[in-house]
C-alpha cells in the first residue's frame, strides 16, 4: 500500500520498514559534461598566445617601423616623394604622396609609426607568454629554426631546403629592388613578386611541420 507523507512524496511500506525513494540534488553550475569540456578546450586554444602569430606581429611591426623611418629620411614612395600612409592605404591616389623636402613629420607618419610600435609590442607580449624566455629566446633560436638551418642543409628534407631558398630569394628581391633599382618601397608589383616566393616558402615549411 502507499502511504502519503507529503503533497509530492510517496513511500512504500512493508512489514519491516518504510522505504522512500532518494532524491539526488545536483547544484546548479556544477555539471561539467563533454560539451562544456570541449568549449573550455576551444576557448583556451583561441585565447592562448601563439608563437606563430606573435612572430608574425613582431616581423610586421619591424617592417612598418622600417618603412616609417625610410619614408621620413628619404621618401618611400619613389625618389624624392614620401608616402602619405592614410591616403595610400585607403586608395586615394591624389592624396597618397607628397614631395620629400627633408625630414618632416606629418600625421600619416605618426599614425603609421604608432601602428608598427603597437604590433611590435603585441608580438613581444604574446611571445613572452608563448615561449619561455620571451622575445630574446625566440630571436636567439631563429638561426637554429628550420627556415634558416635548412638553407645549407638537407637534413630536414629537400623540400625544406627549397622552401628556405624561396623565402630568401623573395626577401632579397624586395630589398635589392627597393635599395638599388627603383627605390620604391611600396610598389605593388614588387610586393606581388616577393609575396609569391615568401608565401610558397613558408607554406612548404608549414606542410612539413604538419607531417612531422
Amino acid at each position: 500500500m502507499a502511504r502519503r507523507l507529503s503533497a509530492n512524496t510517496h513511500c512504500r511500506a512493508n512489514s519491516e520498514s518504510l522505504v522512500c525513494p532518494q532524491t539526488i540534488v545536483i547544484p546548479k553550475g556544477k555539471v561539467a559534461g563533454p560539451m562544456s569540456m570541449v568549449d573550455s578546450e576551444w576557448g583556451s586554444a583561441l585565447t592562448r598566445p601563439s608563437s606563430t602569430a606573435s612572430s608574425a606581429a613582431i616581423m610586421l611591426g619591424v617592417w612598418v617601423i622600417t618603412l616609417t623611418v625610410v619614408n621620413l629620411v628619404s621618401g618611400a614612395y619613389s625618389p624624392g616623394f614620401k608616402v602619405l600612409w592614410i591616403g595610400f592605404l585607403s586608395g586615394e591616389h591624389g592624396a597618397s604622396n607628397i614631395a620629400h623636402d627633408g625630414v618632416s613629420v606629418v600625421l600619416d607618419d605618426v599614425v603609421f609609426g604608432l601602428l608598427g610600435i603597437v604590433l611590435l609590442a603585441l608580438g613581444s607580449m604574446g611571445m613572452s607568454k608563448a615561449v619561455e624566455g620571451g622575445i630574446a629566446s625566440w630571436a636567439g633560436s631563429i638561426p637554429q629554426g628550420p627556415v634558416v638551418s635548412s638553407l645549407f642543409s638537407s637534413e630536414g628534407g629537400i623540400s625544406r631546403t627549397l622552401a628556405s631558398w624561396l623565402v630568401l630569394l623573395g626577401l632579397t628581391f624586395y630589398l635589392y629592388w627597393n635599395m638599388f633599382v627603383q627605390i620604391a618601397w611600396v610598389d605593388p608589383g614588387v610586393y606581388a613578386v616577393m609575396i609569391v616566393f615568401v608565401s610558397f616558402g613558408f607554406g612548404i615549411h608549414a606542410m612539413a611541420d604538419a607531417e612531422s
